[in-house]
C-alpha cells in the first residue's frame, strides 16, 4: 500500500456528491489518520509561527475540528462561527448567499474582544461565503484578523479572490481543480 506523504493524499473525492458533477473532497478521511491529521494541524500553524494570536475562530462544522486542535497547539481560546439558531447566548448574525439561496451565520457577542488578533479556520475554501460572513462577524467585534487558514482551497470557485478582496491574507495545503 502507498504511503501517504502529503495532506492532499489523505484526502479521498467523492464523485457525484451531493450532486451529479460535484467532486465532493472528504476531510474525514485526513481527521481519521492520526498521522494525516498531525500533518495537516503542523502545516496549518507553521505560516503562523511566531505571530500573535489570541484567538482561533472555526467556521461550522469541520472548521471546529481542525480550529480547536490549531487553538489546543496555541494555547489560546477558540471561538466557533455557527448556524444560525445554534448558539445558545446572545449573538450577531450576518447573512450570505449560496448557489441557491441564503444562508446566516452567528457569533457570541463577547466572543472577541477589540483588538484580539484571530485566525480564521475551516477545512474548504469554495466561494468564499461563509468565510467572508465570517470575517465581517469578526471585524463588527473588533477583531483583528491575522489570516484565514484551510486544508483545501478549489481556485475554480473563486473564494480566494473573494478573501483577498477583503484584504485578507489565506494560506491553504492543498488545490484541487474543478468544482
Amino acid at each position: 500500500m502507498p504511503r501517504n506523504t502529503s495532506v492532499r493524499d489523505y484526502i479521498r473525492t467523492i464523485v457525484d456528491f451531493p450532486k451529479e458533477g460535484i467532486m465532493f473532497r472528504d476531510v474525514t478521511t485526513l481527521f481519521a489518520d492520526p498521522r494525516g491529521f498531525r500533518m495537516a494541524i503542523d502545516q496549518m500553524l507553521h505560516p503562523y509561527a511566531g505571530e500573535r494570536i489570541d484567538k482561533v475562530v472555526g467556521l461550522e462544522a469541520r472548521g471546529f475540528i481542525l480550529g480547536g486542535a490549531i487553538a489546543h497547539q496555541l494555547s489560546v481560546g477558540f471561538v466557533p462561527i455557527r448556524k444560525k439558531g445554534k448558539l445558545p447566548g446572545t449573538t450577531i448574525s450576518q447573512d450570505y448567499k449560496l448557489e441557491y439561496g441564503e444562508a446566516i451565520v452567528e457569533i457570541h457577542d463577547d466572543a472577541i474582544r477589540s483588538g484580539e488578533k484571530i485566525l480564521v479556520v475551516d477545512d474548504l475554501l469554495a466561494t468564499g461565503g461563509t468565510a467572508a460572513a465570517g470575517i465581517k462577524l469578526i471585524e463588527r467585534l473588533g477583531g483583528e484578523i491575522v489570516s484565514c487558514a484551510f486544508v483545501v482551497d478549489l481556485p475554480d470557485l473563486g473564494g480566494r479572490k473573494v478573501l483577498e478582496e477583503l484584504g485578507m491574507d489565506v494560506h491553504a495545503l492543498c488545490t484541487f481543480e474543478g468544482a
